[in-house]
Order: C-alpha cells, then sequence, then structure tokens
C-alpha cells in the first residue's frame, strides 16, 4: 500500500496551477466573539467546482498521461462532488469519462455534473447510496478502464493535500486545531499527511454525521467496519465504508473524532447563511458544528476550520429547517384524539395550545360512527422548555393519543 507524501503534495499543487483556485481563509469574528477564540474559515466552498473534489480528481487523471482516449476509459462513483470535480478534469483535459451517481442525488449536483463535463461525461444514476454506486462502477473495471477513485488512492489524497499547503501559506501563526469533515477519509488524509511533516503541533480533529459514523467504528473497532445502514441526508459525508489508505493514516494520527448529528448540522446551515451570508451544503458545516458543540475545548485557542462544500440544492431548505426545528425541540408532532362534536377544535385551540405556540401541520380524517377520530399534528414551540406543559393540557383535556418525536421511523413521513 502506497501512502501519500508531502514531496506528491507539492507536486499536486504544481499540476493544480490554472486548474484550482486558491480558496480565502477567513478570520470569522461571529464565532470568534461569541465562543472566545480565533476561528478562521478555509472556504472549499469558493473553489471552482464549489467544492475540494477538483484537487484530487484533476490531480490523478493529470498524472495518468492518457493520450490516446480511444483506448482507455475512466469512471468514478461519487455522491455529487467528485463527480463534478471528476467531470471538469475529464472536459479540460478532454478524456471522455462515465460517473455513476445513486439515484438520491440531489437535482442540483447531477446539473451542475453535466454542465462541467459537457459531451465528455456519461452520467449513470443507480443504487440508493455511494456505495450502491461504487459497486456498480467497479463492476465496470477491465483492462481498458481506469477507476478514479473518491478517497481510497494517494495521488487523489496529494491533491486534497494542497489545501494544507494553501493554509500554511495564508496563517500568521500555527494552528492549535484544524477541524476537518470526513467521508471515506481522503481529504483528512491529505490535510494530516502536510501538516504533521509542516505543523506537527497542530491537533487535527475529524468529523463525522451521526448517521454514517464509518471511521468512528472502524477506529473503535481496529478494523474496517462497513455499516449496514446509513443516514444518506450530509451526502457529501456519508459512506458505509472507508478507504484502507484513510484508515492507515487516521488511526495513528487523528488526534481526535467528533460525531455531530444531522438536527446540528441543519442549524449550522441556517445560521451561516442568516448571520454571515455563506451557502453550504450539510457536510459543509459540519465542522462549525463540532467546534460549536464541543467549543469549551477551543477557548482561547487559534482553530481552522474546512468549509469542503457549498452545493446545496435550495430545494432542501425546507427539510433542513425541520430537522433544526426537530434537533433544537422547537418543533413537535402528536397523535391527537379529538371527540366527534361540534367546537372539540375550538376547545383544543383555547385550552390546550399556548399563545405563543403555532400548528404547523394538521392532518385530519373524519370517521363516522366513532366516538373519537384521530389527528396528526404539528406543533412548533417559541421556548422548549414549553413542551412539558403542553403535553400536560393536552392530556388533561383528554386530547393526548401519542408523542411522534420518539418514534423515528414514522417521523421521517412527515419531514
Amino acid at each position: 500500500m502506497q501512502l501519500p507524501n508531502l514531496n506528491g503534495v507539492r507536486n499536486a499543487s504544481d499540476n493544480l496551477k490554472g486548474v484550482s483556485i486558491v480558496t480565502p481563509l477567513e478570520l470569522n469574528e461571529r464565532l470568534s466573539n461569541e465562543f472566545n477564540s480565533k476561528v478562521f474559515l478555509k472556504r472549499e466552498d469558493v473553489q471552482k467546482v464549489r467544492s475540494f473534489k477538483i484537487r484530487g480528481a484533476f490531480n490523478k487523471i493529470k498524472s495518468l498521461n492518457l493520450n490516446n482516449t480511444l483506448d482507455k476509459q475512466i469512471i468514478c462513483a461519487s455522491a455529487g462532488n467528485h463527480a463534478q470535480g471528476f467531470a471538469y478534469s475529464c472536459a479540460k483535459l478532454k478524456i471522455f469519462g462515465t460517473v455513476y451517481m445513486p439515484e438520491t442525488t440531489p437535482k442540483q449536483k447531477v446539473d451542475r455534473v453535466k454542465m462541467f463535463g459537457g459531451d465528455f461525461i456519461k452520467i449513470v444514476l443507480i443504487g440508493d447510496s455511494f456505495d450502491d454506486a461504487q459497486k456498480e462502477a467497479q463492476k465496470q473495471i477491465n483492462e481498458n478502464t481506469i477507476f478514479i477513485h473518491p478517497f481510497d488512492d494517494s495521488t487523489v489524497i496529494e491533491g486534497q493535500g494542497t489545501i494544507a499547503l494553501e493554509i500554511l501559506d495564508q496563517i500568521d501563526k500555527h494552528f492549535d486545531y484544524l477541524i476537518i469533515p470526513i467521508g471515506g477519509g481522503g481529504l483528512i488524509s491529505g490535510m494530516i499527511t502536510v501538516f504533521n511533516k509542516l505543523s506537527p503541533k497542530t491537533k487535527i480533529i475529524g468529523v463525522e454525521a451521526s448517521g454514517a459514523p464509518a471511521m468512528f467504528r472502524s477506529i473503535d473497532q481496529k478494523k474496517i467496519i462497513e455499516l449496514n445502514k446509513i443516514d444518506n441526508f450530509v451526502d457529501g459525508v456519508s459512506i458505509k465504508k472507508i478507504g484502507k489508505i484513510p484508515f492507515e493514516i487516521c488511526k495513528e494520527h487523528l488526534d481526535d473524532l467528533l460525531v455531530i448529528p444531522e438536527g446540528k448540522i441543519c442549524q449550522t446551515i441556517l445560521d451561516l447563511y442568516n448571520k454571515d451570508g455563506i451557502v453550504v451544503e450539510p457536510a459543509g458545516a459540519i465542522g462549525i458544528s463540532a467546534f460549536e458543540m464541543y467549543h469549551e475545548k477551543f477557548t482561547n485557542k487559534n482553530v481552522g476550520i474546512l468549509i469542503c462544500g457549498g452545493n446545496n440544492d435550495i430545494i432542501r431548505m425546507s427539510e433542513i429547517k425541520e430537522r433544526a426545528l426537530l434537533f433544537s425541540k422547537l418543533k413537535h408532532y402528536f397523535i391527537v384524539r379529538f371527540p366527534q362534536r361540534s367546537g372539540a377544535l375550538k376547545e383544543f385551540v383555547n385550552n390546550v395550545v399556548g399563545e405563543s405556540d403555532d400548528i404547523t401541520f394538521f392532518e385530519y380524517v373524519k370517521k363516522n360512527n366513532r366516538e373519537y377520530t384521530s389527528a396528526i399534528v404539528g406543533i412548533e414551540l417559541k421556548f422548549s422548555k414549553d413542551l412539558d406543559h403542553l403535553i400536560t393540557k393536552m392530556k388533561e383535556n383528554g386530547f393526548f393519543g401519542e408523542y411522534l418525536n420518539d418514534k423515528p421511523e414514522t417521523l421521517r413521513f412527515l419531514i
């Protein structure tokens, strides 16, 4: 197994000149002041394809030196961002390629792959997750095809490591902590490759989504674990199985690994948009979510956080808001029992729902010849502490049927 190295990262930096841009490293005053730290954001969301993935994909494809594109075909699998970097690279180098993406990929990412790749790219949508798409792509590998892996490839990892070289050129003094998202592990492996050599005092903190903690489980059990089931919402880092090379690097050199709930990530997306004017995808927000949840350990420290991507489809915002409200315990769903008599709904509104509460969802079907019938009711609270009082009022007035927030499978149909 060939591991990435610093010379390879420096060569990748030369390969990427005129292809990737040097993205900003910005002091975020809001986070710095709120949490008494110096917080810098590395803005890969403003990269050419709105994510860091162009670095690794281009570096790998360029290294192949494919002069006769009729002899070889290249393929890749991706949840969206690697595909965009792959497509851009194919068009730039005039090489034909095929992209395998899950059918659940946000439409915005599929459209951008088409835009960047043009006539040089064929897209195959298959499966429900990145892992499904990758398995299908790997079935196509033969002597005439080359698979461009999104994270388990030293040349790809060295391309991602060019971010670290940029950071070290952009800061006046070293970071105490650097917070990096983890999907398959290629990005953080590239960062570790550079920082271990050039800034060894910086502690590297990895972050995963709670719905897909593949690296956490693998390091905990000291072997690569393939997850049986994942939540694809944070699509950029939702991987069932990490790479062999990233596992070898991270198990030896990762200083800490944090697992963050999807609801917290959604709240961070909304805060970045509303307070900072920054549009990020869920994977791009996860590092800031980790910083906010564990801010005590970063007090009075210089902290770098990588925003890895900004490919967020606007049609997802309603679900993002819903997940954020559920995480903050401000949105609650109930099965409410209504007696089948006139005035029952008015009684519920007047005697149960608080003045500052808002009914945001109501689905009711009247059943004939029944003493009671039920409705699914969603209520948004102004303060999370008001939940106990709301449930008490429902029970006192005979309306309480069932609390649904504790039933994730049922709740999934409502979000």
